[in-house]
């Protein structure tokens, strides 16, 4: 990784602790919009943004998490799969707007993990808790996709041309 990688991840990882921290309360429950999570979006532009994902989501159960050994496994697990999900898809699939659309699911149908993880941690319904997790999730998730798309336009705007195919 180059140093503007590096930069970009600690930067991706500091704002996700920061919306996180501010958001605390609606993060942290079986009903959850956790706000941050929008950021994962930033996968779709380059691969290597999943490293700043994974390392905010760490650092923020970290911190804030009621139930930190929980989370720190389950939470970081369930981004790590999800993330993977996409990254593999978009070697079938160029489109930005479809990859969000995949993100947006990948991480929807991956709150499944979430549910367990409540439920063997505070004993909440699972199916109850997948369904509510899973609607925060996505609710999140698709608003954020037109913010982070704009976001994408600065950090890789090659991605936008379309004479250039994006990797």
């Amino acid at each position: 990784m180059n140093i503007r990688i590096i930069a970009a991840n600690g930067l991706i990882a500091a704002v996700y602790i920061a919306v996180t921290a501010f958001i605390q309360p609606f993060g942290f429950t079986n009903i959850q919009f956790r706000v941050s999570e929008m950021l994962n979006h930033l996968v779709v532009f380059r691969r290597t943004y999943a490293v700043g994902i994974v390392l905010g989501v760490f650092l923020a159960n970290l911190f804030f998490s009621p139930i930190v050994a929980y989370d720190l496994v389950f939470g970081v697990g369930q981004s790590v799969l999800a993330l993977l999900i996409t990254i593999v898809s978009m070697r079938y699939v160029e489109n930005i707007w479809a990859r969000m659309a995949i993100n947006t699911l990948s991480f929807t149908v991956t709150m499944a993990i979430i549910a367990f993880e409540l439920k063997l941690a505070l004993g909440f319904p699972f199916w109850l808790t997948w369904l509510t997790t899973a609607i925060g999730e996505f609710v999140v998730m698709a608003i954020g996709a037109p913010i982070m798309y704009a976001v994408g336009r600065r950090l890789a705007p090659k991605m936008f041309d379309s004479a250039h195919r994006s990797r």
